[in-house]
């Protein structure tokens, strides 16, 4: 690798120069750093420190950057808001090899990102891989999470056939030459998005090096039974429908990729009972993105009931 834009900071890891994050639109947000099992993690850290944590996991190929609409309601509302960059994605360190990626490897990461932060009373909202990494650690710590947003996911075991549009998804990042990460933002969302905010989602990848992880990604949810993740997220399965706390879904109408994804949870999810779930209009894949300001608002009435 011997483009000028890849910086490699030890030999199979690279960081994305901080000057490609200046001047980002609407994103007036300080980086915060700590490391993991040898990573540097970055995330955001709004809101009063003693206030209970909502935990903010975008997905594939985002970033944090997604949550930058909704985290000014949160946070009025006297909430603290922590939203991770997944390694291999925004500031977070990435990694050179597709080989070293694993969906195990990002639930450990994570792991150790709420243990090192010592989170407790956590509320865990999980879109796209965001879910399918959040809610595996949620099973692994439950005793740290005190209620869950389902918004665009799912946790599959591979023992029911994936949606055509997964499907298609799949194969798309796996043939296409060019992984234009803020085309694929753009794409699936309804709302119009601005050339400045296309560069924003594209600003961690200078070059394709950069891209390993979002290519990698879609290969690895388990669409088989024997799939290496699938086991454990049967057994996380079992944890979520035992945990105590409560759940909402907020799902969009224009999706293909989990369109009807919600389902599960409300039925195998005890907390789901009586809750205000609801189907977000106008939203494609990327909901935040096109109604952040509107999710975060219902997810502060739903916070503020007993």
């Amino acid at each position: 690798m011997t483009d000028a834009l890849v910086n490699e900071i030890r030999p199979g890891v690279l960081r994305t120069p901080d000057e490609r994050f200046t001047n980002l639109p609407a994103f007036p947000y300080q980086p915060n750093y700590i490391e993991v099992n040898g990573y540097r993690i970055h995330y955001l850290d709004e809101g009063i420190d003693t206030a209970a944590p909502i935990l903010l996991m975008h997905g594939e190929p985002s970033w944090c950057y997604l949550y930058r609409k909704m985290i000014p309601t949160l946070v009025a509302a006297g909430h603290r808001c922590i939203a991770p960059d997944l390694v291999g994605f925004g500031r977070s360190d990435k990694l050179a090899s597709r080989a070293d990626y694993s969906y195990q490897f990002h639930v450990d990461v994570m792991n150790g990102f709420v243990r090192a932060l010592d989170l407790r009373g956590i509320t865990l909202v999980g879109q796209d891989w965001g879910g399918l990494v959040g809610l595996r650690v949620l099973a692994d710590q439950p005793e740290r999470f005190a209620r869950l947003v389902v918004a665009n996911t799912m946790l599959p075991t591979g023992d029911h056939k994936p949606s055509e549009g997964f499907l298609r998804w799949q194969e798309y990042s796996q043939t296409v030459k060019d992984f234009h990460v803020g085309g694929i933002l753009k794409g699936g969302c309804v709302t119009p998005m601005s050339d400045e905010v296309i560069a924003a989602y594209n600003a961690p990848f200078p070059t394709d090096e950069y891209k390993v992880g979002a290519r990698q990604f879609p290969l690895l949810v388990p669409i088989t039974p024997d799939d290496p993740a699938s086991a454990a997220n049967r057994q996380a399965w079992g944890v979520l429908q035992q945990w105590p706390g409560k759940v909402l879904t907020l799902f969009s109408d224009k999706d293909a990729v989990t369109a009807g994804g919600e389902k599960p949870f409300q039925k195998l999810m005890s907390g789901a009972n009586g809750q205000p779930h609801a189907t977000i209009t106008d939203a494609g894949h990327f909901l935040q993105e096109d109604k952040g300001e509107e999710i975060a608002a219902k997810m502060v009435a739903w916070l503020q009931e007993k």
